[in-house]
């Protein structure tokens, strides 16, 4: 960009090709299915995410095939919701890449990252923790999924898994054990009635960010309940993101390490 930008000044180029080469830098067009973001992380801090789920399998691979097509993509790429079938297929059909870059995919997560094994990115580590918290074993894709994005990051996690109210001593020591580790903020991951982050948003003093998941069934199916009962708790210090949105929370808690904690 500063090439361009001194080629404007220079006068070498008019403002009209100038606007021209600063979109094709930044976003990649596929055949009228996706304007991929290129530059996202350099501009925003986290990297270009594909979101798999729903997406025709076709459509997913020639949007892949286009992004690294003569091209040396030095920043990593995530795709999201990626169920392990897909990933197989996927990695089959991608395999010219192999010389190049390194596939690494987390099956509970569901979140394949593709990264340049030439280009290994000095990663500055925050300062700060973030804890995640389940309250069953059946929210852990969606805490794993917050889990791989925090530590793309560069976030140190501890998380604790299927501690919720319907045994709730066991949360107390786990709740402990991340005060004592002074994490910064917590991310808590309910299904069901929701009701884990009213109960530690009373015991603790630092932000959480509930993540209702779509664990439950008769009123609770599909998570609507458990966002309701997060929505409208009555503990203060409570953010609420959407429905199995691990991606999401982990993004916002980034933002707020960014914004309030040195690296």
């Amino acid at each position: 960009m500063k090439k361009v930008l001194n080629d404007l000044v220079s006068g070498k180029i008019t403002i009209e090709e100038c606007e021209k080469k600063i979109k094709v830098d930044t976003i990649l067009e596929v055949s009228g299915l996706a304007k991929l973001d290129v530059n996202r992380n350099t501009r925003t801090g986290f990297p270009e995410a594909i979101l798999a789920d729903t997406k025709d399998y076709d459509d997913l691979l020639e949007i892949l095939k286009t992004y690294y097509k003569d091209c040396d993509i030095k920043e990593n790429l995530l795709i999201t919701r990626l169920n392990n079938e897909t990933y197989i297929r996927l990695a089959d059909d991608l395999s010219f890449l192999r010389e190049n870059y390194n596939f690494t995919y987390n099956k509970k997560a569901r979140i394949l990252i593709i990264s340049n094994k030439t280009y290994l990115e000095d990663k500055k580590k925050f300062s700060s923790k973030v804890g995640i918290i389940t309250a069953g074993t059946s929210d852990i894709s969606v805490a794993e999924e917050a889990k791989v994005i925090l530590e793309e990051c560069g976030v140190d996690v501890l998380n604790s898994y299927d501690v919720g109210i319907a045994g709730i001593h066991r949360l107390f020591p786990q709740i402990a054990h991340m005060i004592e580790e002074d994490v910064k903020i917590l991310i808590i991951c309910a299904g069901m009635e929701g009701a884990l982050p009213s109960v530690i948003a009373g015991l603790v003093n630092i932000p959480i960010i509930a993540v209702p998941t779509s664990i439950g069934y008769g009123v609770g199916e599909g998570g609507k309940t458990a966002l309701n009962s997060m929505l409208q708790s009555c503990a203060p210090g409570i953010s609420v993101v959407n429905i199995d949105n691990g991606f999401g929370a982990a993004v916002y808690a980034v933002t707020i390490l960014k914004t309030f904690c040195k690296k």
